[in-house]
């Protein structure tokens, strides 16, 4: 589907804003932050679903004289590391000034950093938010100057001023990750039963519920028959949940599960995990707290150390989001939207982030293992083998 952008009036008014952005690409690293490992329309864009969205016209601005602020959360996490260098390349290819910034995780931070972008002329500001509700400020201030945001892989909640949404199908992610369980273990078919522990995401992150919910949907029918069972029944989100996504919390959770639950010899499953880094520290617990047949773990984003561990037999499987196709379907609504063009998203029905929905593109994720890795991340030119060694 996509959504048509017009507006002769504030066109106009974004044909006159595009004369104050200037600057040169820059990007600002967290402070103390890990280095890689390898490494709507309009931001007055209306409440309602249907209703049209502005953009500059297309011969505004040459597009070097054109800025997009691009707002990461943090450099602690590989694929962050991976989605801005993918952004910043991908929209100077394109000819735009690219001011990309990283806040550390701290969310105050991450609202200066947007309200700089704001005030130093950023025509279109790009945000993957730390925590979904706590932007209203930066959001309210770039509706004022009819800046079109796009709330990138995490949707900005409890605003009108989000103009569309790009990420990967959540929900399809979890599924995946529900459905590689499932026929692992033949589910529809064994007499066997299983053992499980659930690890989920950032109760901050609009998408960790989305990931639950995709593979608790799968599950949920076979821990009701009783062919899964979690023995700590912790099975809710609210008691799953890891904030900030941190390997660390994820960790000693598990370690206190194995203490008071497999400690006498039975054997742990199942590991669902959301992502990577809960996965990570899921496996730091396991590995030094765990004597039984070890599990299926899942997880998503294909970070190294975790290839790694796919490789070495700790980890069964990762949800591959490929972030340079949804760094090229960014790029791309930039421009449209830039241009006055048609912007092409695929779903207008899924994300409600409290205000209306959100006009999204949904980008299609796939898992990887052991057996298929290789095509996948490395001639697929994502990894080099030599990082997976």
């Amino acid at each position: 589907m996509k959504r048509k952008l017009i507006s002769a009036l504030l066109t106009v008014t974004m044909a006159a804003s595009l004369l104050a952005g200037c600057g040169t690409s820059t990007e600002t690293a967290d402070s103390g932050a890990k280095p890689a490992t390898a490494e709507q329309a309009p931001a007055a864009a209306s409440e309602a679903a249907g209703s049209e969205a502005a953009a500059p016209a297309a011969d505004a601005k040459p597009a070097g004289d054109i800025k997009v602020g691009v707002a990461m959360p943090t450099k602690d996490l590989q694929r962050w590391n991976q989605d801005g260098a993918n952004m910043q390349s991908e929209l100077e290819a394109a000819g735009y000034q690219v001011d990309l910034q990283y806040a550390s995780n701290d969310t105050q931070t991450q609202i200066s950093q947007i309200e700089n972008m704001i005030s130093s002329g950023c025509n279109v500001i790009v945000v993957a938010a730390i925590e979904a509700s706590s932007l209203g400020e930066a959001m309210d201030m770039a509706a004022e100057q009819n800046i079109p945001v796009i709330a990138y892989d995490r949707l900005i909640m409890n605003t009108s001023a989000v103009s569309y949404y790009a990420t990967f199908d959540n929900y399809k992610v979890g599924t995946v990750q529900g459905e590689y369980i499932k026929e692992q273990l033949d589910l529809d078919n064994t007499t066997e039963k299983y053992t499980m522990e659930i690890t989920a995401g950032d109760p901050g992150d609009n998408n960790a519920g989305f990931f639950y919910n995709g593979a608790m949907d799968v599950l949920k029918p076979y821990i009701e028959e009783g062919k899964i069972e979690v023995k700590s029944g912790q099975t809710e989100f609210s008691d799953v949940a890891t904030a900030q996504w941190a390997t660390e919390t994820a960790q000693s959770r598990m370690e206190n599960i194995l203490s008071s639950y497999y400690a006498d010899g039975t054997n742990l499953d199942i590991c669902l995990c959301s992502n990577d880094s809960t996965a990570l520290g899921v496996e730091n617990a396991l590995a030094a707290n765990y004597n039984g047949k070890y599990p299926i773990v899942t997880g998503q984003d294909c970070d190294i150390e975790n290839v790694k561990n796919m490789i070495a037999g700790k980890q069964s499987m990762s949800v591959f989001k490929d972030t340079r196709t949804l760094a090229s379907q960014v790029v791309k609504m930039v421009g449209q939207i830039l241009n006055g063009e048609t912007v092409d998203v695929n779903d207008e029905k899924t994300y409600d982030n409290g205000k209306g929905i959100v006009p999204s593109y949904l980008c299609d994720p796939v898992f990887a293992d052991v057996n298929n890795y290789e095509k996948l991340l490395i001639d697929s030119g994502y990894y080099t083998a030599d990082q997976l060694q």
